[in-house]
């Protein structure tokens, strides 16, 4: 039975670990598309997103192989919604990809953070503070300079909007229903779901297709054990500690991570833009940790089981 969502303080110790990791999930996550980019290059999308979400399932229930055991089904069908969220998310946004640019598509993801807020808001009634508010507008100013040359509204766009919208979903769904008994038995279950989703969308095309080679293999084995079962799995106990809010804001350093990354090992001109964007996310960020700790944007809705 499912009660109403009650109000938690957080510790600033604990705070300050979680943004800390979710920082250090966003510096994984920022690093990687230089490495999705060549990989997608080699093999087939979904072949590919297939052998990621499920190694980085098969790892996490190797190392803990009663994870999922004595589960309610309140939790299990929260950890699959969850999941399908989380998985049809990279789907659309790889589709996407086929018909947009990878500037525009960074910066359309990247409205999550826009999102995330308003389902809040409008799902779980939760009331958002003007601080929470100038932070979201400057960390998408943010994204903005950083990802997008020219905008144009077609299908691609449309699609990699969808998947801003459901990474949102999943990132408010975390913020409610993740707690420190079920963190690793949601972070298994998203990803397994996920998996599935990647399985069946990898079908008509042939169905998971191996890497080709022994470095597309080094690539996806990175991508799966630290990009995704470890990334996700921290990502998970981070936001049962954290607002959905304020964990969208932080999650927005991923493109300042994705530009030092572009910059330093792809060689990428360092522009004024880029510094710039890095610096309204920076902004936002800082607002955040500045802002009201008693306000409704400091306590963290659950609902229990």
């Amino acid at each position: 039975m499912t009660s109403q969502p009650t109000r938690t303080f957080l510790s600033p110790r604990r705070e300050f670990v979680a943004v800390g990791a979710l920082v250090a999930v966003t510096a994984v996550w920022g690093s990687t598309f230089l490495i999705v980019q060549d990989v997608v290059e080699i093999m087939p999308v979904f072949a590919f997103l297939a052998w990621r979400f499920s190694l980085a399932t098969l790892v996490l229930i190797a190392i803990r192989p009663s994870a999922l055991r004595g589960l309610t089904p309140a939790v299990r069908n929260q950890g699959i919604g969850l999941g399908v969220a989380l998985g049809l998310g990279y789907i659309f946004q790889t589709i996407g990809l086929k018909s947009t640019s990878a500037t525009v598509s960074g910066f359309i993801t990247g409205m999550f953070v826009v999102f995330t807020p308003l389902i809040s808001a409008v799902v779980l009634r939760t009331r958002i503070t003007p601080i929470a508010w100038l932070a979201v507008g400057l960390a998408s100013v943010g994204l903005g300079l950083l990802s997008l040359n020219g905008f144009s509204i077609g299908i691609g766009e449309l699609l990699t909007l969808m998947c801003a919208f459901l990474f949102a979903v999943q990132i408010v769904g975390l913020g409610l229903w993740a707690r420190a008994d079920n963190v690793y038995a949601l972070a298994v279950l998203q990803l397994g779901t996920a998996a599935v989703i990647a399985l069946v969308a990898s079908l008509p095309s042939g169905g998971p297709v191996a890497p080709p080679s022994k470095s597309v293999w080094v690539a996806v084995l990175f991508l799966a054990l630290v990009a995704t079962a470890a990334a996700f799995f921290i990502q998970t106990w981070a936001q049962s500690q954290l607002p959905a809010t304020r964990a969208a804001i932080v999650l927005t350093m991923e493109p300042v991570f994705a530009g030092f990354t572009g910059v330093v090992v792809g060689g990428e001109p360092l522009t004024v833009r880029i510094v710039l964007g890095a610096g309204f996310i920076l902004a936002a960020m800082y607002l955040v940790e500045l802002g009201p700790r008693a306000g409704a944007e400091a306590t963290l809705p659950h609902l229990e089981p």
